[in-house]
């Protein structure tokens, strides 16, 4: 069982009907990286958000998503904690 961590940047874009919808995520190699590129994108879309996933590729057994940053406007069941 190998664990492995993936960073992944996932910025929002504002309809014209005033909805949040997600753009296209984007992979990190590390935590900082992913937490830098999420406040980039979200200088030029509505706002992103930078996570972690640790688990098993091979069995797709991973634990919760780990918040790394939240930057701008995002969905609010993201930011209920």
């Amino acid at each position: 069982m190998t664990q492995t961590t993936y960073y992944v940047v996932q910025p929002f874009e504002m309809t014209r009907a005033g909805r949040l919808i997600a753009s296209t995520a984007m992979a990190a190699q590390t935590g900082p990286q992913a937490v830098r590129m999420a406040e980039r994108q979200a200088a030029g879309k509505a706002g992103a958000v930078a996570f972690s996933r640790t688990g098993d590729p091979e069995t797709g057994d991973f634990d919760d998503a780990v918040m790394l940053g939240m930057f701008g406007q995002v969905p609010e069941d993201l930011t209920a904690s």
